[in-house]
């Protein structure tokens, strides 16, 4: 029995092409559609002429960044609301550390002059 030919390999190489731009305005338009049930991810890459996974990775990056989102093309640490965020977190992190410290200080230096706490025993 001969084997199937996957039809990608029989037909001859033209070289790398360069991939198609698509505008923000079109991702977008597009993301939307299928966020809304207008159309299905296949047809959305159909319609663009792209792959399923790229118009999966516009989705997830509208959804995680907006617009902008896509603009950025969901380089990790391009958002700066994001950015800025993740510092304040590590911030109150922080934050609550030390006040931990302070706690656990000011525990001990009460047990010593009031005797022992509930919490200590």
């Amino acid at each position: 029995m001969p084997l199937k030919r996957d039809f990608r390999m029989s037909r001859p190489r033209e070289g790398m092409a360069r991939p198609v731009v698509i505008s923000i305005e079109d991702k977008f338009r597009l993301v939307c559609s299928v966020i809304s049930g207008e159309m299905s991810v296949a047809e959305a890459a159909r319609r663009l002429k792209v792959s399923e996974q790229s118009v999966g990775n516009w989705k997830r990056q509208f959804l995680e960044g907006g617009k902008q989102g896509l603009a950025d093309g969901g380089r990790p640490g391009s958002n700066p609301q994001l950015q800025r965020l993740e510092e304040e977190l590590e911030d109150l992190k922080a934050a609550l550390g030390e006040a931990h410290v302070e706690l656990r200080v000011w525990k001990k230096s009460a047990e010593g002059r009031l005797g022992p706490t509930r919490s200590s025993r």
